[in-house]
């Protein structure tokens, strides 16, 4: 009887050290995975994966492996709670996303609730991390730093120009128009037109016409690429030939496909390219090797990993509260993007916008990479 029993008991210890072995951090990744905005989707759902994949070949998190679940939310709010909820269903443990502001601000409600930490590589929006939650962060910038730069830019190169500020009705376009205008205006250039625009619409000929009858000189747009394409290449259609300045909801090689040749000459402010940063030399190297270019958001999402893996191992738990507090320390973490270290808000501490110009390479591609104006 005492045989079988210790039997047992080994029997039973077996199954517990297997059962932690195979535990899964479950991280759930969300953004528009279809609709319009999906090339973003893919950004950040290519940078997770890899991210995990290489997080996962090292020994995990903890020593336990990361099991990724993906939401698609379409770009849109109600369907980002819906995502949210679901991942509180799987026991998600941490979020990477989402891509819109819009989305992140609702959806962040949802996981600060169930004690899930959440990191954006794209949500700009200042509302995100000014709300006094303890679960949100990014690893992009914000709006208001976007905003200074494009302001300041067409105020010192546009002086005495026309100027019409354009944005897309979103806590995104609009709060990212609202900011530069207001770095403009503090800097004595005053737009002629300042206009909203509807997502989703094919049709923007009496915006155009208005931009002509004003006679603009530029147009700054606060929104995304599938607008401000559209937008670019009705202007060039109807002989407007001002160029467009946007910030880095542009940032996807669709943009030129729908804008056509007029997207040659658009201003825009992003971070620094990335791609080019050393420390992401060998993963940007995994990704080429798949036939993925990680532009844009792609290497923003695996750094949020990389520093969930770090916060997570130096708190020595997968709770999200005390992960959380690793991350606001101020201690910097080591990403492919460079070192990142966050304020008590959960925003990063270092300035991360500059401005590019889309131009035509010897291939004849029309790109922003390598074209930083100083």
């Amino acid at each position: 009887m005492r045989k079988m029993l210790l039997t047992g008991i080994a029997f039973g210890l077996g199954l517990a050290f297997a059962g932690a072995a195979n535990a899964q951090v479950k991280l759930g990744v969300a953004g528009p995975i279809t609709g319009p905005n999906a090339a973003f989707g893919e950004q950040l759902k290519k940078g997770v994966e890899q991210a995990v994949e290489d997080i996962n070949a090292a020994g995990g998190i903890l020593g336990q492996k990361i099991q990724v679940i993906v939401g698609d939310d379409v770009s849109d709010p109600k369907q980002g709670v819906s995502v949210a909820n679901k991942f509180v269903g799987d026991g998600v443990k941490m979020v990477v996303g989402h891509f819109n502001s819009g989305v992140s601000i609702p959806a962040s409600e949802v996981y600060q609730e169930s004690g899930i930490v959440q990191i954006t590589p794209a949500s700009t929006n200042p509302k995100f991390t000014e709300r006094g939650m303890w679960n949100t962060f990014r690893t992009c910038g914000r709006d208001d730093q976007q905003g200074i730069v494009a302001g300041e830019y067409l105020a010192k190169n546009f002086t005495g120009k026309k100027v019409a500020i354009v944005h897309d009705k979103t806590p995104y376009g609009k709060g990212l128009a609202d900011e530069t205008q207001k770095a403009m205006n503090a800097k004595g250039l005053k737009e002629v037109l300042y206009e909203g625009i509807n997502t989703g619409e094919k049709d923007y000929s009496a915006l155009v016409s208005k931009l002509k009858a004003a006679n603009v000189d530029v147009v700054y747009f606060g929104g995304l690429h599938t607008e401000a394409g559209l937008i670019i290449r009705q202007m060039r259609d109807q002989g407007l030939k001002a160029p467009m300045m946007s910030g880095d909801g542009i940032v996807s090689s669709e943009f030129v496909s729908i804008a056509g040749p007029g997207a040659e000459g658009t201003l825009m402010t992003f971070s620094p390219d990335p791609r080019r940063n050393p420390n992401a030399k060998d993963v940007v190297a995994k990704f080429k090797a798949k036939n993925f270019d990680p532009e844009a958001y792609t290497l923003y999402s695996y750094a949020a990993v990389e520093i969930l893996k770090q916060a997570a191992e130096q708190a020595n738990s997968l709770d999200g509260k005390k992960i959380s507090e690793v991350m606001k320390s101020g201690k910097p973490f080591k990403t492919v993007i460079g070192d990142i270290a966050y304020d008590k808000k959960g925003d990063i501490t270092r300035p991360d916008y500059v401005m590019y110009v889309w131009k035509k390479g010897a291939d004849g591609k029309i790109d922003y990479s390598g074209n930083e104006i100083q």
